[in-house]
């Protein structure tokens, strides 16, 4: 089920009601909510609702476990089994086909063919993301950051809530399973941020992403070699806008969503193509996986305290395991280990930069200050270009369309096909979003959260409306769904 479709509206204005309707008994309402997130995940393919409770229930009894065991090496073990058979069950059902047909691809080129038990094996959606939620409960509860549940059912809901189910953000089990003990409670507060936020992600999804992968980024991508360089270049720009509004627009319905049932999830994207290093890119996109990766990845590698080479280590494995993360394809391994590669790159380069070139004796004066602002401008701009650099590879379905795409840069002499002014001006728009107050939306919801509910109604059913209106046919998937 699509957040922008008509079922999803009907699905939801029920919950809502529902949900509402018995806040006076959690306990039900709780039940409520499970069973509408099971039916949320059963409409894909209800086959999938058992390996959904399987996950559960192997973290909910290992979080027991920890709670009820002393021995700090049973402890550990108890952890290492749940994590191991969570990563057992996402690498099945999405590395499997990936892992045989490499190594088949492998045994031809040694000449060492072979017969392989290949089959097709459905990746099931949301699996990344309800898989690292089942591990940060059980980490969580074994560092002392969250208390193991007694209550099944609030570990179950905590996993499968469905506004957050198959895309993310990936919510921490300190952060949510405290709110299920706590009354529920719909605040005007909470009811400005759902609308402001279902109507901006419906926005950037149904409009600027969907137009700019249909009239831009699909074709160009299609076939790289058929296009100019003006093409490719508008082209990659537009997916960096795509996957952002496609991916922040759905974390944006995702929190608003949640808050209109009264719940709080942290924000997921800040204004990430602002960022004036990789090190600030990487703080304000996907910020739930990003933090899971520093948290759960990254400091247990040690992180940054035994020394510069093993930091830098650290760093390219974080971001090559990111890689595989989002996907089963070479690709994507490219992009995560040029990610980690050039964060390496860039924590060295500013080292030796400060070594080389302390602050300016005069950090006050007006020659520091412009030179900072030149310097952090040259940031963004060279961050933004290394990014959508990568970007390619991402979207690119091998490496040989990515290495078309790279070569037909050369291309300069032909006339475009696909660059037009209202695909430039999307982009343009979505960019001048970047620079905008970071607190914009929140100021917008504490503006009309005090107008009266019919109001409110209005706006949220009139905005949807127009959008809808104004958005072009058909319903893509998030692009985040196939992670």
């Amino acid at each position: 089920m699509l957040f922008p479709t008509i079922e999803f509206g009907i699905f939801f204005l029920i919950v809502f009601a529902v949900s509402w309707a018995v806040r006076g008994a959690p306990e039900l309402r709780k039940f409520v909510l499970l069973g509408a997130s099971y039916f949320f995940y059963g409409w894909w393919d209800w086959r999938f609702l058992g390996l959904l409770f399987l996950s559960t229930l192997i973290n909910y009894l290992a979080g027991l476990a920890i709670a009820h065991t002393e021995r700090e090496g049973l402890r550990k073990l108890i952890v290492g089994i749940a994590v191991t058979a969570g990563l057992s069950i996402l690498g099945f059902f999405k590395y499997y086909g990936f892992f045989l047909t490499s190594l088949a691809t492998l045994l031809e080129t040694a000449g060492l063919e072979r017969d392989l038990p290949f089959m097709q094996v459905i990746l099931p959606v949301g699996i990344s993301f309800f898989t690292f939620q089942g591990i940060s409960y059980v980490v969580d509860v074994y560092r002392g950051h969250a208390t193991a549940e007694k209550s099944l059912l609030n570990v179950m809901l905590y996993i499968s809530f469905f506004p957050q189910l198959v895309a993310g953000p990936i919510v921490r089990a300190a952060d949510f399973l405290p709110q299920l003990h706590r009354a529920p409670v719909l605040t005007r507060a909470h009811i400005g941020v759902g609308v402001v936020l279902i109507l901006s992600g419906l926005a950037k999804k149904m409009v600027i992403a969907n137009y700019l992968a249909t009239e831009l980024v699909d074709p160009v991508f299609f076939d790289p070699t058929a296009v100019s360089a003006l093409d490719l270049l508008i082209g990659i720009y537009g997916y960096a806008v795509q996957i952002y509004c496609d991916f922040s627009g759905y974390s944006d319905i995702a929190i608003g969503v949640a808050a209109l049932l009264g719940y709080r999830f942290l924000e997921n994207f800040d204004q990430p193509y602002r960022a004036s290093s990789l090190q600030d890119f990487w703080r304000r996109w996907h910020i739930s996986l990003s933090t899971w990766l520093r948290d759960y990845l990254y400091v247990p590698l040690g992180g940054n305290r035994y020394g510069e080479a093993k930091t830098y280590r650290n760093l390219f494995l974080t971001m090559f395991l990111g890689g595989i993360w989002h996907g089963a394809a070479w690709t994507f391994v490219f992009w995560g280990t040029f990610h980690g590669a050039m964060l390496a790159v860039e924590r060295y380069a500013r080292k030796k930069l400060d070594e080389f070139a302390p602050s300016h004796s005069d950090p006050g004066g007006v020659m520091t200050a412009i030179g900072n602002g030149a310097q952090h401008v040259v940031g963004i701009v060279w961050t933004f270009h290394l990014v959508c650099f990568a970007w390619i590879f991402f979207r690119a379905d091998s490496f040989s369309t990515a290495g078309s795409y790279l070569v037909g840069f050369g291309r300069w002499s032909e006339p475009s096909q696909y660059v037009t002014p209202f695909a430039v001006g999307l982009i343009l728009l979505a960019m001048f979003f970047q620079f905008t107050p970071r607190n914009l939306g929140r100021w917008l919801a504490q503006l009309i959260q005090w107008l009266p509910s019919p109001v409110l109604g209005l706006l949220l059913g009139g905005g949807i409306w127009l959008i809808w209106t104004i958005a072009p046919e058909g319903v893509a998937p998030f692009i985040y769904f196939q992670f």
